[in-house]
């Protein structure tokens, strides 16, 4: 019997993010467990002394060697990587969480920093990759303040 294809997410509807469900869990195992391995000295020594040979004890495949050997952070998010686990093969090469996203979003580490600092990056053109949450539509913009407006009326009459 033929697996039933899975339902799409929501969340993978957005741009730029990679949300590690249970699926990429199992994918991202191997490479997850490699950047776990680094929070011993010597295994960073071992990884630092030759990276290629090191990354064979974890069944990783052909495309996530590729990106940790090429330090692509983005591409082992893809991949299955855990954002956390991922910052220790960072921390390693000696660079901060801060200097990882701002490599990450293509930007200075000041001009990230300036970013989130001012709230984050923009929703405007940030909302879906496949459009249908580009603009919310007044009703939907009106049905989502309709229940706000009851439950604020309704603790108001138990505060009397």
């Amino acid at each position: 019997m033929a697996k039933a294809k899975p339902q799409e997410n929501e969340y993978e509807d957005i741009p730029g993010t990679f949300v590690l469900n249970a699926d990429g869990s199992r994918q991202g195992y191997g490479i997850n467990m490699f950047c776990m391995s680094l929070m011993k000295d010597e295994n960073r020594k071992a990884f630092k002394a030759n990276e290629a040979e090191y990354l064979t004890k974890f069944n990783l495949t052909p495309e996530q060697t590729d990106a940790v050997l090429k330090r692509d952070y983005n591409r082992m998010l893809e991949l299955g990587g855990n954002i956390y686990f991922t910052a220790k093969l960072g921390a390693t090469d000696g660079h901060s969480f801060r200097h990882l996203a701002a490599t990450m979003t293509g930007s200075t580490q000041e001009d990230y920093a300036a970013m989130m600092l001012a709230g984050g990056r923009s929703v405007e053109g940030n909302r879906s990759k496949s459009g249908k949450h580009d603009k919310p539509t007044k009703a939907a913009a009106a049905k989502k303040a309709k229940p706000a407006a009851k439950a604020k009326s309704k603790s108001s009459k138990k505060r009397k």
